[in-house]
């Protein structure tokens, strides 16, 4: 059974092709400047000419999106390509996770599903490293306990550069040192290590508050550039919202 999913962010639209609850591929567009339903057409069709994709072989389309005016468009174009409507997913999708709010963005509700399908009998916290910085906890049996949102670390590196004369566009890496005397050091050194500090000081905090050692899973875009920088991180995985959406629809 093979099935095509699709998160659609403010930032990124990534698709996934599962197979047997594994994502055998995966590829990623910008989601602006926005595209109409006959441009998603096209460019969907190119990527799956590129990655060997048989249209006859896909059994189900599974979206999730915290973009609505792009969603009806999405559905469209694969309507049209696969002549048959996607399964929109979103916080009111029944599992076993409870959202305990009508605010929660599909993306935040996907991450809790994935978490609990994949790391089982432990509390979790699961960190986005999105458009947004959000972590979200979950008890072992599935019940929402909170979450938190923050300015993701690209849109304020956007921002801080946009806001300056003289401040560059840098690669978001670890720095050489963190002091640094070159205005690029200084500013990966802002960015990397300032929202280390931001991240860990969320994951003891939230321990504090729900009473346990939770299990920490990083996600998002650039998740790769801080699980190696901390041992509160103890997993990362870029396709974890992929995983929880798919996990939604797939018996849909």
């Amino acid at each position: 059974m093979s099935i095509i999913v699709i998160n659609i962010g403010n930032t990124n639209i990534r698709f996934g092709l599962f197979q047997k609850d594994n994502c055998e591929i995966s590829w990623i567009i910008n989601t602006k400047p926005y595209k109409t339903s006959d441009e998603l057409f096209v460019q969907f069709l190119t990527l799956y000419q590129y990655y060997q994709i048989k249209i006859e072989e896909i059994e189900k389309v599974i979206v999730g999106s915290v973009v609505p005016q792009l969603t009806y468009d999405i559905s469209r174009a694969v309507e049209k390509i696969h002549n048959k409507k996607p399964i929109l997913v979103d916080r009111n999708t029944l599992s076993e996770v409870v959202p305990k709010s009508k605010q929660m963005g599909t993306d935040i509700y996907a991450n809790l599903v994935a978490a609990h399908h994949l790391y089982p009998g432990k509390k979790k916290i699961i960190i986005d490293f999105g458009t947004a910085l959000t972590a979200s906890c979950i008890t072992e049996t599935g019940e929402t306990i909170g979450v938190i949102i923050a300015p993701g670390i690209i849109t304020s590196l956007n921002s801080l550069v946009s806001q300056t004369a003289q401040l560059p566009e840098i690669e978001l890496k670890k720095p050489k040192s963190v002091l640094g005397l070159d205005t690029v050091t200084c500013m990966q050194s802002g960015m990397v290590y300032g929202y280390l500090g931001m991240v860990e000081g969320f994951i003891d905090r939230i321990n504090d508050e729900v009473g346990g050692d939770c299990f920490v899973v990083a996600t998002g875009g650039v998740s790769h550039v801080y699980k190696p920088l901390t041992d509160k991180i103890h997993v990362a995985d870029r396709l974890h919202t992929l995983k929880g959406l798919y996990y939604l629809g797939k018996d849909k």
